[in-house]
């Protein structure tokens, strides 16, 4: 396996949020209150400049298949950072390469300091909750934080 992950460059963004919209499409999870319809998803390289943050772009055989990052959202407890705009396109999947972004997601969390690593998501994205369990992710009965995705009902935490 080709597989390497590397920080996000604005080149990226347009593959990128294609790969997030469509990913969204593929899994019938585009509605309302979620990053398909959030105008930041067209711009991640820029948003990932805010200090304690950072976004990953997977590449897999030369081409970028995914991303993944973590974010200080707003209003989320002292220590503790989101998992946010985490896909990865269907040829990708069931390679270790979801294993390995996400591992690149918390041990870069844990370097900056962050204690606790929260998520949310939607019962839609079938295959990344069982992901989220196995490396350690337990649910929460309400979301935590500011993310302004409202579209999410499945909330999840981890002990760094």
């Amino acid at each position: 396996m080709l597989a390497r992950i590397r920080k996000i460059q604005q080149a990226d963004n347009t593959i990128i949020a294609k790969i997030i919209r469509d990913t969204l499409a593929e899994f019938k999870a585009n509605k309302p209150g979620t990053v398909y319809f959030d105008e930041t998803t067209d711009h991640l390289f820029e948003v990932f400049k805010k200090e304690n943050s950072v976004y990953f772009i997977a590449e897999y055989d030369g081409e970028i298949v995914g991303g993944g990052g973590i974010y200080p959202t707003q209003n989320l407890a002292e220590g503790t950072c989101e998992l946010v705009k985490f896909y990865l396109v269907k040829k990708a999947r069931g390679k270790g390469i979801g294993k390995m972004l996400m591992q690149k997601c918390i041990s870069t969390a844990k370097d900056m300091g962050y204690k606790k690593m929260y998520l949310e998501t939607m019962p839609e994205l079938t295959i990344a909750i069982p992901m989220y369990e196995k490396l350690g992710f337990t649910y929460l009965s309400q979301s935590q934080g500011n993310s302004g995705h409202t579209g999410c009902n499945v909330w999840m935490i981890k002990d760094l």
